[in-house]
């Protein structure tokens, strides 16, 4: 990407380079386009299931910048030689149905044969300037929201091994398939600072994102994070996702991590997940009240940290919480 030209067009107002979650085109002084596009390869087997997760992952990006999707093509990679059609039928429905729910308009797609599976969904969504949400403001003294429980990486790498629950497959289907449509509406009622959605580069690859490019620095809490049920077990059993380590190699130069944190906390903060939550930073004063409210929808979300001041190291990582005064 660094060989493609810069672009100047003066209504672009979030491109290639802020490395968001979507990017922004002004069409007036009243309405901004957001526009994203995601799909990969099955995270479950039942097609259904991976229709809502894949449609659900993608329109996160549109919700983590404050706007509202409007419509959706669908994109298919499928090996018709050696998958049933019906296959492909069943994904499309799931991911009909989970556009529905967010009141979002199919327009269309294209699909290719492709040897591997894959789906997704390009959406384009609209907003207000002044409702958009980048990752460039955070500011010291914000507390760090997370929405939804990590581990989906894990969990799903489990379930590839043939190493995970019925339990535990309805757990994390349940979290990648729910829409972030709520917590984005509620954040806006915030004056949040910066927000981004924690998909495929992990926790910390995401916050790392959020700190560059608002020029800050963040402490986190590992006690407080939000975990699925069984991550650390399967973790701990090496139950670990390719995308992993390459996470890891990428966000670990610029974090501090405590050694008390066990080789499995470690590694859920590089987990690559599907669908994750909002990773927001709200004002200190409004933090305990927007909290409430995101747990009324997501119960598990949780305050596990705090923006700090410009620091040598971006993101520091410590065992045990210790709520900031005002909070």
């Amino acid at each position: 990407m660094q060989q493609l030209p810069e672009q100047n067009d003066p209504s672009l107002l979030v491109g290639l380079a802020s490395h968001d979650d979507a990017g922004v085109y002004r069409l007036s002084d009243e309405q901004v386009l957001i526009q994203t596009v995601d799909f990969f390869t099955p995270v479950v087997d039942n097609p259904r299931d991976f229709g809502r997760i894949a449609v659900a992952n993608a329109l996160s990006d549109i919700y983590a910048m404050g706007g509202r999707p409007i419509t959706a093509l669908n994109i298919v990679g499928f090996p018709a030689e050696r998958v049933d059609l019906n296959v492909l039928g069943e994904i499309l429905v799931g991911g009909m149905e989970k556009l529905a729910e967010a009141g979002v308009a199919l327009l269309g797609g294209h699909s290719v044969k492709d040897p591997e599976l894959k789906f997704g969904v390009a959406v384009t969504g609209l907003a207000h300037p002044d409702e958009v949400v980048t990752n460039a403001g955070a500011r010291p003294g914000d507390g760090i929201l997370l929405t939804k429980p990590l581990g989906s990486g894990i969990l799903t790498t489990a379930l590839k091994n043939n190493r995970l629950s019925s339990k535990q497959l309805e757990a994390v289907t349940r979290v990648m398939a729910q829409l972030n449509d709520r917590a984005s509406q509620i954040m806006k009622r915030y004056q949040v600072h910066a927000c981004t959605d924690v998909t495929g580069f992990g926790l910390l690859g995401h916050l790392l994102e959020v700190v560059r490019a608002s020029e800050v620095s963040a402490r986190l809490w590992m006690d407080r994070i939000p975990l699925l049920e069984g991550a650390l077990e399967l973790a701990a059993q090496g139950h670990l996702p390719g995308g992993l380590q390459a996470n890891r190699q990428y966000a670990e130069p610029h974090a501090r991590i405590s050694e008390a944190l066990s080789p499995e906390q470690k590694a859920l903060l590089y987990d690559p997940q599907t669908s994750g939550g909002l990773l927001i930073c709200v004002p200190r004063p409004h933090v305990r009240t927007c909290l409430q409210e995101l747990k009324a929808v997501y119960p598990q979300s949780a305050l596990i940290g705090e923006i700090r001041p410009p620091a040598e190291v971006a993101i520091e990582v410590v065992p045990r919480s210790e709520t900031p005064r005002g909070i």
